[in-house]
């Protein structure tokens, strides 16, 4: 087990959140992680770091941070009964190719395949698909050490237990294996097209009833909307290397345009016409898990929202008239998904199908405002923040829109009763 004490600094992907922690710990056995939490726990808080794709302050403490690099890998596969069991900082990308060479394959992934297992489901990730849920519905048994020191392997007979550990923020305990259920390997047929802003919305119901997943990126300033479509199909995968909107403009000097656009913001509306003209219809087949991810490597910032399904539409046309009015520095395309309903307490899309909006911002370029505005135009639809993204919700209104706040609440209060789970964000959050 690799240890450091101090000078250890941590920081996210995009760079906006960071931390240097007085205990730094590298575990590559779940016993080394049980014992860093009978150590701890009853002193200092406890935090765990995925990948770092997240962009709220889940992570950051100046306390004990524990890293999940060296603690990955796929225990068990069982093809027949389709469910696998992983260690908890495994990649989404590792873990998809040990799948495929089982016959084996995740129901449903977001666009990002770089996030840790764990921190996937622990801040409510989703991909997209009216029929498919966040990717925590896909959790069959969570294997979670408390701060007690005991390890409880949590099934759905768990009940609420179950529940609220399948979107938990981190905030029982520490994740150490997760058994997902799975599907057997399949291929998706990727179609994307450039429409008017306006024909997309006004097609909402027919695409998300037509195809597996629907997506599209509207890009600020334009008419211009690139859209996405995933369905399963059985033809032999193409020649071509899936690639996606964030792909397609990194060949053609996206990441300069955004620099551009840091140094000469009022160039922003032009930029952002130049970008979207560029765009062209593509197609390709591949295996699920080499269409569905998209190769990120222009950094950004970024909140996001799940509102109720039936308000995507008008969330969209809200935000379309805040930034041609107020917004003249936006480059970064908005990114429109589907999400089915669930039953989990903490997860953005409990007990309703939902649509999920979200606002990028170039890592190098101030944010606050844009999203203080984004953020009031959601809350205006109903809208609950996606745990991984920024924002600045505040308990009362969160106890509020979530129907089953007190349910998480009374776990975590059984589970951690001193609160060794919680930095200085989720105390704010849960216990202010």
């Amino acid at each position: 087990m690799s240890q450091q004490s101090g000078n250890q600094v941590w920081h996210n992907w995009s760079g906006a959140v960071s931390c240097e922690p007085h205990r730094y710990y590298e575990p590559t056995a779940e016993t080394e992680l049980q014992e860093i939490v009978a150590r701890h726990a009853g002193e200092r808080t406890i935090r765990v770091a995925g990948a770092g794709h997240s962009f709220s302050r889940v992570v950051p403490t100046d306390d004990v941070l524990l890293s999940l690099d060296s603690y990955t890998g796929v225990t068990a596969a069982d093809s027949e009964r389709q469910r696998a069991t992983v260690k908890a900082g495994t990649r989404l990308h590792e873990l998809n190719e040990t799948l495929a060479t089982h016959g084996l394959a995740l129901a449903n992934m977001g666009d990002v395949d770089r996030q840790t297992i764990a921190g996937a489901l622990a801040t409510g990730t989703h991909g997209t698909g009216s029929d498919l849920g966040v990717l925590a519905t896909q959790a069959l048994e969570i294997r979670l050490i408390t701060a007690g020191g005991e390890i409880r392997t949590l099934t759905p007979d768990d009940g609420e237990t179950f529940r609220a550990a399948q979107v938990s923020l981190g905030a029982l305990g520490v994740v150490s294996e997760i058994t997902l259920q799975l599907q057997d390997a399949y291929r998706l047929r990727e179609r994307t097209w450039t429409a008017p802003l306006s024909e997309v919305l006004d097609r909402l119901d027919e695409l998300r009833e037509t195809h597996r997943h629907f997506e599209f990126f509207w890009f600020p300033h334009t008419e211009t909307a690139l859209v996405k479509t995933l369905d399963p199909t059985d033809d032999p995968p193409t020649s071509s290397v899936p690639f996606g909107v964030d792909e397609r403009l990194e060949n053609l000097a996206w990441g300069t345009l955004c620099r551009l656009s840091a140094v000469v913001p009022r160039a922003s509306p032009r930029l952002a016409r130049l970008a979207a003209g560029t765009l062209s219809d593509g197609e390709t087949v591949g295996p699920s898990h080499e269409v569905f991810p998209t190769r990120r490597s222009v950094r950004f910032n970024e909140t996001e929202y799940g509102v109720p399904a039936s308000s995507g539409g008008a969330v969209v046309r809200s935000l379309q008239d805040h930034l041609t009015h107020n917004e003249q520095t936006v480059l970064f395309p908005i990114e429109f998904r589907y999400t089915r309903g669930d039953e989990i307490p903490l997860s953005p899309a409990y007990g309703r199908d939902s649509a999920f909006v979200a606002v990028h911002a170039y890592h190098r370029k101030p944010h606050r405002a844009y999203f203080d505005a984004c953020e009031a135009i959601f809350e205006e639809h109903d809208g609950r923040p996606h745990w991984g993204k920024m924002h600045t919700v505040d308990p009362e209104r969160l106890q509020s829109c979530y129907p089953e706040w007190d349910t998480f609440q009374t776990v975590r209060r059984s589970l951690d009763p001193d609160g060794a789970f919680l930095n200085k964000h989720l105390q704010r959050l849960f216990d202010p």
